[in-house]
């Protein structure tokens, strides 16, 4: 799917982002279909974070298509002990964020959204290069550089 170097590439900036960010217990990355790129997330197993993150964009796609809301971006969930916080990196990719309760939320999204464009640059960089865009999938149309991911065929 995406080269070693740009996986270590990612990894490396999930773990710079927890370094800027103390309150993140966890950062994952993975492709669009929830397979694993890189993970940070120690105590929290990543494939089933990663699937998880699919089956809830999959529902988000859906939900800012029916509402009109344009391409997904991000989603917010706040459980009784902190929050998981999933950010669209570049049109093959997302990032997942694990946070504690304490969090400031606006920070959050802040260190997420720059995490994102910088993991999506390098995932979406590196597929155009090796000439694959999603191996695991059939072709999508490519998203605008940070903005949105692509739609999901019904």
């Amino acid at each position: 799917m995406v080269p070693e170097a740009e996986v270590r590439d990612v990894l490396d900036e999930l773990q710079r982002l927890r370094a800027r960010v103390p309150l993140l217990s966890g950062a994952l990355a993975a492709s669009t279909d929830g397979l694993v790129l890189a993970h940070d997330t120690p105590g929290v197993e990543a494939e089933g974070v990663a699937a998880l993150t699919a089956a809830a964009l999959g529902v988000s796609i859906r939900m800012t298509d029916a509402t009109g809301r344009g391409g997904f971006r991000e989603l917010l969930v706040r459980g009784g002990s902190g929050y998981i916080a999933t950010y669209a990196a570049g049109s093959s990719a997302v990032l997942t964020l694990l946070a504690e309760d304490r969090i400031n939320v606006g920070r959050l999204h802040l260190e997420g959204r720059r995490a994102g464009a910088r993991i999506g640059e390098l995932v979406d960089t590196a597929l155009e290069r090796t000439g694959r865009h999603d191996t695991a999938a059939p072709p999508r149309p490519a998203a605008a550089p940070g903005r949105t991911l692509p739609q999901r065929p019904t």
